[in-house]
């Protein structure tokens, strides 16, 4: 069975162009090449030596709160 040859991947390529069209197969290509590119540079800025955020600041003389919630129930 092996591989199809040029003249089957050229078939296959009209039959998926008139099932879907051309309009629809560009604009499901550039929603594709979009996500690539925005997970490329997140994955650069991720990557990035020496550019690290801030550790958060932590403020003394908070205070915490306990206790438990009431539902309040409404008569009509």
């Amino acid at each position: 069975m092996g591989s199809f040859s040029i003249w089957h991947w050229l078939i296959v390529l009209v039959i998926v162009m008139l099932v879907f069209g051309t309009k629809k197969l560009r604009n499901i290509g550039q929603d594709l090449g979009g996500a690539v590119k925005g997970f490329k540079e997140g994955m650069q800025d991720a990557t990035k030596p020496g550019e690290t955020s801030p550790p958060p600041q932590v403020t003394s003389g908070g205070q915490t709160i306990e206790g438990e919630v009431k539902e309040k129930t409404r008569s009509i």
